[in-house]
């Protein structure tokens, strides 16, 4: 998991945070995206196939993959609960990584297991 202090003090600088209410898709499955998102208030369910997979919490990231070289979507995330979401595209990514090297250690280790996570269960 991403440190919830690191997460937070670089999303809550980027400008225009998304609401998403309850039940609403933030992205699907096989999708092409070209961007990253950090939960900011509010949970977020990750589905496979349609099965809630896990759950994840406020000051965590997902959605990583496509900025590093995954082409699609490997997972569907929906809104929890109304949640308040930040997104990082690939130019804000690159910053946020030079000016706060350990973000992209955390964000790498989030990505890992949550990969490793979601191919236990495919």
């Amino acid at each position: 998991m991403v440190s919830p202090v690191v997460t937070v003090s670089i999303f809550q600088k980027q400008p225009d945070p998304k609401v998403f209410l309850a039940g609403q898709v933030i992205f699907e499955e096989g999708q092409p995206g070209d961007q990253m998102y950090g939960i900011l208030e509010g949970e977020v369910d990750i589905l496979v196939n349609g099965k809630v997979v896990e759950t994840i919490d406020p000051g965590e990231v997902f959605g990583v993959g496509v900025l590093v070289g995954v082409k699609n979507r490997t997972y569907t995330a929906i809104a929890k609960g109304d949640c308040k979401l930040v997104f990082l595209d690939e130019r804000r990514f690159l910053f946020a990584v030079q000016e706060t090297p350990m973000f992209a250690i955390e964000v790498m280790k989030s990505y890992s297991e949550r990969l490793s996570r979601l191919q236990r269960m495919v």
